[in-house]
């Protein structure tokens, strides 16, 4: 197999990126100089060698405890259980969360052959029962998997007296009625909060 060819197959196994894709960013990194090429390399080397899961959390960082693990001002009680790591960005963003997370490393996926043990649901129980914890949030993605997942958990923590909750699901700002399947439009209706 040639260089090019292994680069386009190492490409196309990026999420969204495909043969047809991989094939352009590769004539697109042949283009540019050899330094950039060499930098690109040297960072996928870097993010290898230095990226690790956070020992508490299971967030990515380059440190045994992540940014929102070591940062003092946040709502330690509080602990927003998410899928992935990228799904705390998406959370932060919104400025609107200050508590912990815990991340699960997926969700249960019998099909994919993903069960309880392949998640981090054992240390989040572990995390819980140590003490200290007012509420546990669960922001599964609203997906029949995720929806199992977030069930699970819940079951997991129910002898820990800990209060568990569920982000609220339904129609998204902006949207149309018309546009929406039935299921948003179900889990807004049951969503549903009184207008103050």
């Amino acid at each position: 197999m040639s260089a090019i060819e292994d680069l386009v197959t190492e490409l196309s196994r990026l999420p969204t990126i495909g043969k047809k894709s991989a094939l352009r960013l590769t004539y697109h990194l042949l283009k540019q100089p050899p330094e950039q090429s060499k930098r690109l390399a040297q960072a996928l080397a870097t993010l290898t060698d230095r990226v690790r899961m956070c020992d508490r959390c299971f967030n990515l960082t380059e440190e045994p405890l992540c940014a929102v693990c070591r940062d003092p001002r946040r709502d330690s009680a509080t602990i927003c259980v998410v899928e992935e790591a990228s799904d705390i960005a998406a959370i932060e963003r919104t400025g609107e969360y200050r508590g912990m997370y815990h991340v699960l490393g997926g969700r249960l996926s019998p099909l994919d052959g993903i069960g309880p043990d392949e998640l981090t649901v054992a240390a989040l129980v572990t995390r819980v029962a140590a003490g200290g914890i007012k509420e546990v949030i669960l922001a599964t993605n609203p997906k029949l998997e995720g929806e199992a997942t977030a069930l699970y958990v819940q079951e997991q923590l129910a002898s820990d007296g800990v209060p568990v909750s569920r982000i609220a699901l339904g129609m998204p700002v902006g949207g149309d009625l018309e546009y929406a399947d039935g299921v948003t439009i179900a889990q807004a209706i049951s969503s549903r909060r009184l207008m103050k």
